[in-house]
């Protein structure tokens, strides 16, 4: 397996707490941060998070739903 650097891996999420959680355990097991739990641009309700996990795979999590 190899890291595909332009590849994401995303989640979706059914709530804004399951995103926040989501990004919380991939950094206690090992993941760097590449964007915090947070409102994006890409529409008004989209709330994600980003990570690497420990092989360096991107990694996202998202809620589409209004808080």
């Amino acid at each position: 397996a190899s890291v595909g650097n332009g590849v994401t891996i995303a989640f979706e999420a059914p709530d804004r707490a399951t995103v926040d959680r989501f990004h919380a355990a991939a950094l206690a097991h090992g993941g760097t941060d590449e964007g915090p739990p947070g409102l994006r641009h890409y529409h008004p309700d989209y709330y994600g998070a980003y990570v690497r996990d420990p092989d360096g795979n991107k990694l996202c999590c998202v809620c589409h739903r209004p808080a």
